[in-house]
């Protein structure tokens, strides 16, 4: 079977049979002339010779600006915009042809700049984002992600990509509906998460967008700034209750100044005073409880070493032996003084518990990859009421101001940490559980 002639050389064959008729004429005409055979001859090869002369002339005409195409379209394939088609100026269908080729490549050339430059903001938007942004191909592969989602997981991104998110730890936010709140601890982050979850193509294929978003320190602040605006309503009531002191006062003052002084005056006068003295220790003792909530400075920072500091803070406590079992020997960058006065809180409480029931206290620590836990574990009755643990106010103690464990989760959370407390599952008792960021 004979292959098809390519397009080049059927133009070449067109050309030479477009003229052959002619050369065929013109020679036969030549030896019917009365001019001799050898002159014949140099005429008729002469006639072929300019013949094909123009027919590959008229080849090369063609193939060559065909070429040139060839070529200006192989540079664009590869994404080099930078090459222009000369001959664009000339009048006829190939000027028109290379004209339009080269705004082309204009267009393309700035579509690509235009490209590049949104995909250079795109790419600097999710850097610098506190957003953690996922991509998972159709098997749940992570192909993308961002310096928010590296510091989520508590790994570099050469470690993620290619992971499933099973592996990553999360499968549950591929899962269930697609805009929603999540409780949730992750390697790098812990507390409540608002997922968002959609569905792209790329390359023909189904990923899976996930952003994650942390609600917690955003919903804490809020909360911190409410109770503030609280204290100082309750720092005018309280003050405002000092009135009827000052009536009392008022009214001592004016008893004293009589003459003679009345039969009863001594005992109007200690009666008086031992309320005024009351009242005034009491209102005392709650404004200075309740001012530290506003009052708690930014952490100064300092290398604290963890196993003296939880010694240190176990031997304080006096009513009992609190158990320390030692831990690795770490040390944190945190306020020292604040530190400690978290620790003794929440020593403090759970000596308190321990105490209902002859139990006993034991503080010790462990570290991960990203976080230090301290835990307090005391064998007393437990929690009955974990949902008002940390709102101002709130106490189960006779006496008690239920500022402590606000203030302890204040002290965590400005370290960059989190504090929580619930029921022991073995048995009965309590465990607080203190979480900072590694060294």
């Amino acid at each position: 079977m004979l292959k098809p002639l390519s397009h080049d050389r059927r133009v070449l064959l067109l050309a030479l049979l477009g003229g052959l008729p002619s050369v065929l004429l013109a020679a036969a005409l030549l030896w019917q002339s009365r001019l001799g055979s050898l002159m014949c001859w140099v005429v008729t090869m002469g006639l072929v010779a300019l013949w094909a002369g123009f027919a590959v002339a008229a080849h090369r005409r063609v193939v060559r600006p065909l070429r040139t195409l060839s070529g200006l379209l192989a540079a664009l394939r590869e994404g080099d915009f930078s090459i222009q088609a000369r001959g664009a100026h000339q009048h006829g269908p190939l000027g028109e042809v290379l004209t339009e080729l080269n705004e082309l490549i204009e267009i393309l050339r700035e579509q690509r700049l235009s490209a590049l430059e949104a995909a250079a903001l795109l790419r600097t938007v999710m850097e610098e984002i506190n957003v953690a942004v996922f991509t998972f191909d159709d098997k749940h592969r992570l192909r993308l992600t961002n310096r928010a989602g590296e510091r989520l997981l508590a790994q570099p991104v050469e470690r993620l990509l290619g992971r499933t998110a099973v592996e990553l730890g999360l499968a549950d936010c591929l899962e269930g509906e697609p805009a929603r709140t999540l409780e949730a601890a992750f390697p790098g982050g812990f507390g409540r998460w608002s997922v968002r979850r959609s569905t792209f193509r790329q390359g023909g294929l189904p990923h899976l967008l996930l952003v994650l978003a942390d609600l917690s320190r955003a919903l804490r602040e809020e909360e911190r700034l409410a109770w503030q605006r609280l204290l100082r309503v309750l720092g005018h009531e309280l003050n405002n209750s000092l009135a009827p002191i000052k009536s009392i006062s008022g009214s001592l003052v004016t008893l004293l100044s009589r003459e003679p002084l009345p039969g009863d005056w001594q005992e109007d006068a200690q009666r008086g005073l031992r309320v005024i003295a009351a009242r005034t220790d009491a209102l005392s003792r709650f404004m200075e409880a309740y001012a530290c909530l506003a009052r708690l400075p930014l952490p100064r920072l300092g290398p604290v070493p963890l196993g003296d500091l939880v010694t240190r803070v176990a031997g304080l406590e006096t009513r009992l032996k609190v158990a320390v079992v030692p831990g690795p020997a770490l040390t944190l960058q945190a306020d020292a003084d604040q530190l400690e006065q978290l620790l003794i809180n929440l020593v403090r409480n759970a000596a308190d518990a321990a105490l209902e029931s002859q139990g006993g206290v034991r503080l010790h620590w462990a570290k991960s990859a990203a976080h230090v836990e301290i835990q307090v574990e005391d064998d007393g009755p437990g929690l009955s009421n974990t949902a008002n643990l940390f709102v101002p106010f709130f106490t189960t103690k006779p006496g008690g101001s239920g500022v402590g464990l606000v203030l302890s989760r204040q002290i965590a959370e400005a370290h960059g940490g989190r504090l929580t407390l619930e029921n022991r599952k073995d048995q009965s008792g309590c465990v607080a559980c203190l979480r900072l960021p590694a060294p």
